[in-house]
């Protein structure tokens, strides 16, 4: 008996699945009062960062290291340096992707394995008080 393992991105529909989810987490960010400050230190245009975090996502979730092709390691944190992450910020961006991830995934128990190193992530990128 053989048993074949499959990637979370496949699991959850693939590159469409992730480009829907990253789709309606900018949506969100770019519309929801509530992620005001988020969206602030994002550039104005949000194209070039939904196009890193769908890489990023990509290859996170076990499909092509489409991110580290492209630019390396993610170095997440450090990358980041530059915008000033603070619990707002970090709560914001964390409400945004929940309510994508809620929205775009409709498998809950694939929800449940994204997100708590999701949330882990949104608390590491955090860089101010």
């Amino acid at each position: 008996m053989t048993s074949e393992t499959i990637t979370l991105y496949e699991a959850i529909g693939g590159d469409d699945a992730v480009r829907a989810l990253v789709r309606r987490f900018y949506h969100l960010m770019d519309t929801l009062p509530e992620a005001a400050r988020c969206r602030a230190i994002h550039p104005e245009s949000l194209k070039g960062s939904e196009e890193k975090l769908y890489d990023y996502l990509t290859g996170y979730l076990g499909g092509p290291p489409v991110y580290v092709e492209k630019y390396g390691h993610p170095r997440l944190r450090s990358r980041h340096f530059g915008a000033e992450i603070g619990p707002a910020e970090r709560d914001e961006w964390l409400l945004c992707f929940r309510r994508a991830l809620d929205e775009t995934i409709e498998n809950e128990k694939l929800r449940d394995i994204i997100w708590p190193p999701v949330e882990r992530l949104g608390h590491h990128m955090q860089n101010r008080e």
